[in-house]
């Protein structure tokens, strides 16, 4: 029985079927290996053969859209449809705040364009900031209107709305007018002579759009009825906006003349201060031309009314 057990937990070889059936002609034998594999195989082609239609392949549309996504391009829409001007902006929050803050905070040796602008120039940062500011400007100018002339019982406070326009097309004009100029300027004086820094039109945009944004803050102080704040906080926000201009655009113009880069440079600053001047001129004026206006009006009105008395005892006699 030992021997039995020990016969069956022992592996055994087998002699091959060919050495069986050697002297049987007639005898015929199964592979289980070939049968799978003839089996199987088969359905593998099956499975792994495409499917295709024939409406498929007589579509147009269909091919010009898997050619797009096979060479990973897509057809730029024309310009006169939303999809053209949607991917200006197409922009990420923290891409925003990282340029606003790199506007504010400027860098001798940096390039504004080429470390936020250059990789995904957009619209959306520049639209908002230069709408932002007309309106801290209107409604910061009506405020402070409204503080110096507080305490006057001759004073009554209008909201002046018409300042809405005023501001938007200064700021507007200013944002993208002289960007425009500036890129065709830069265009002919690269094919006089070639600089090795250009920027495209969007760029500039970027650029002038996003010096903006330290006006915001500065526009707020000036809220303050203190021509010395005022003062300060326009000559903070135009060294840091100014800054900007001047570390972004040199490189573009330095390869030029020396007297075209001067005067290239010297009008970019020129139409900056002009803005910043501007608008402190007209929303804000001074203290003392306020009280004199007012001042002015009370003794017109009240030497009118002698006078006005003195005709009508003329009149009467």
């Amino acid at each position: 029985m030992a021997a039995n057990s020990d016969f069956l937990l022992t592996f055994q070889e087998f002699d091959s079927s060919e050495s069986h059936l050697g002297g049987n002609g007639d005898a015929t034998t199964i592979s289980m290996e070939d049968t799978g594999a003839g089996s199987h195989k088969p359905q593998k082609q099956r499975r792994s053969a495409p499917v295709t239609s024939f409406e498929e392949d007589n579509d147009p549309l269909a091919n010009d859209d898997k050619t797009e996504l096979l060479s990973g391009q897509k057809r730029s829409a024309p310009f006169w449809t939303f999809e053209y001007y949607q991917r200006f902006f197409d922009v990420e929050t923290h891409q925003v705040r990282e340029r606003i803050l790199g506007s504010l905070l400027p860098w001798p040796g940096k390039n504004f364009v080429h470390l936020y602008i250059r990789n995904n120039p957009d619209l959306y940062g520049p639209f908002w900031i230069c709408a932002t500011l007309v309106f801290v400007i209107v409604i910061c100018g009506n405020i402070s209107d409204f503080l110096v002339y507080l305490g006057n019982p001759q004073y009554k406070y209008v909201p002046e709305f018409r300042k809405v326009t005023i501001a938007a097309t200064a700021i507007y004009s200013y944002a993208w007018l002289v960007p425009l100029a500036l890129w065709g300027l830069l265009v002919w004086r690269n094919s006089k002579v070639m600089n090795r820094v250009s920027y495209s039109f969007l760029e500039i945009v970027c650029v002038y759009g996003y010096s903006l944004a330290v006006y915001i803050p500065a526009v707020v102080l000036w809220i303050i009825p203190n021509e010395a704040v005022r003062w300060f906080s326009i000559v903070v926000a135009l060294c840091l906006s100014g800054s900007i201009l001047v570390l972004t655009f040199w490189p573009a113009v330095r390869d030029d003349q020396p007297r075209v880069a001067i005067a290239i440079m010297t009008a970019i600053v020129a139409l900056h201060i002009l803005l910043a001047f501007g608008c402190k001129a007209y929303f804000f004026s001074t203290l003392e031309v306020k009280h004199t206006a007012v001042d002015a009006a009370v003794d017109h009105g009240t030497k009118s009314s002698p006078t006005m008395k003195m005709h009508r005892t003329n009149t009467m006699s």
